[in-house]
């Protein structure tokens, strides 16, 4: 949360939505959620983002809907893409990279004056086993913002910005 005395830049519904809806050149809606829990049963795909000392400072957790919405998107793929990933219940390789672009300019996000600087680290993406540690960091209350997402013309996911 904190680097000194200066602290990680949480990016409010506006900053996501914003972010979102340039990245992939659709509209996007959001609405605040509960808490985004993964778990077997609710695959999501997780970035993990560190400052320049590599400590971890946030995660950004995307259920398996919008992680496969998303990178869909980002590559104007058409929506019947993501069905196979949905129905696996884990993304394939293509839609991974994909959504590792999204992940990685979503670091932007982060990025405000007088706050440490941020960068996407890893990407664990829905359907691959969940180191503890990364798992336990999305569970983390405090700081963080709990959204449910639609991409137009796509579908609806949820989405967690965590601090750590």
């Amino acid at each position: 949360m904190t680097l000194g005395t200066v602290e990680t830049h949480l990016p409010g519904p506006k900053e996501v939505r914003d972010l979102l809806s340039g990245l992939l050149g659709r509209e996007v809606q959001l609405r605040t959620a509960p808490p985004l829990v993964v778990s077997r049963k609710r695959p999501a795909s997780v970035g993990v983002y560190v400052d320049a000392r590599l400590v971890v400072r946030a995660v950004v957790v995307c259920d398996l809907p919008l992680s496969a919405y998303a990178a869909a998107a980002i590559a104007l793929l058409p929506p019947p893409a993501t069905e196979a990933s949905l129905e696996a219940g884990g993304l394939d390789e293509t839609l991974a990279e994909n959504l590792h672009e999204v992940l990685n300019v979503a670091a932007s996000m982060f990025n405000v004056p007088d706050a440490p600087h941020l960068k996407l680290h890893a990407l664990h993406p829905a359907g691959l086993p969940l180191p503890g540690e990364v798992h336990g960091r999305t569970l983390t209350l405090g700081r963080r913002e709990d959204l449910a997402v639609d991409v137009a013309g796509y579908g609806s996911g949820r989405l967690s910005v965590v601090l750590t």
